[in-house]
């Protein structure tokens, strides 16, 4: 018994540095830390190898916009962190996505469903092509929506880590689902998190105002 959980460790062992990574990432994130980027980085670079084995290659490619896009969010941060501090703030505050945004958003997120929906089923052996570029499409949007800090993201991922769990059960990514629910169970409670420096925020503001 020994050996066979030994092997099954060994030969999974990407995955379950990523997973464990992967949770690392979203602790960070729910407490606005910046170390969410660096996590992130080292998450994504391991799953472009797992998902490239199992042919989810929109997922795949995915991993390699987290890479870039995890860049940004460190530098955002770093950056939106100096200017909080001027301002007597620990960090960037926590903000709703505005209408015309999310507008902008949702017809960009469209439009990359569609787009990969035609790679995946002209170019690839996916077989799962409309599922893997739902979920890429939203995380895509997801993953910059956290960048800039709208609370609104963790919405996006709740829906998306319980629809991959579901996924990842089809492919016996078995860590991959684990980490998922962990996921989505930990997104429900960043949103809740959030959401109370936001209310502290808006409450704040409103009595400045006043």
């Amino acid at each position: 018994m020994a050996e066979v959980l030994t092997t099954w460790l060994w030969s999974n062992k990407i995955e379950l540095i990523g997973a464990i990574l992967g949770l690392l990432y979203i602790l960070f994130s729910i407490r606005q830390h910046i170390l969410t980027w660096a996590t992130g980085l080292l998450t994504s670079a391991l799953y472009i190898v797992v998902f490239f084995q199992s042919g989810f290659y929109a997922d795949m490619g995915l991993q390699v916009y987290y890479v870039f896009i995890s860049i940004y969010g460190w530098y955002f941060w770093l950056k939106g962190e100096k200017k909080a501090a001027r301002n007597s703030e620990q960090q960037v505050p926590v903000t709703r996505i505005k209408k015309w945004v999310l507008v902008k958003s949702a017809i960009v997120t469209l439009l990359i469903f569609l787009f990969l929906i035609f790679i995946l089923k002209r170019f690839t052996d996916s077989t799962v092509p409309v599922m893997d570029s739902l979920t890429t499409a939203l995380s895509i949007t997801a993953t910059w929506m956290l960048a800039k800090k709208y609370i609104e993201h963790w919405i996006i991922w709740i829906f998306v880590d319980f629809f991959s769990a579901g996924l990842y059960v089809y492919k016996n990514l078995w860590p991959t689902v684990v980490l998922f629910i962990v996921y989505a169970v930990m997104a429900i409670v960043g949103y809740l998190e959030w959401k109370k420096d936001l209310n502290k925020a808006e409450l704040t503001s409103g009595l400045k105002k006043a």
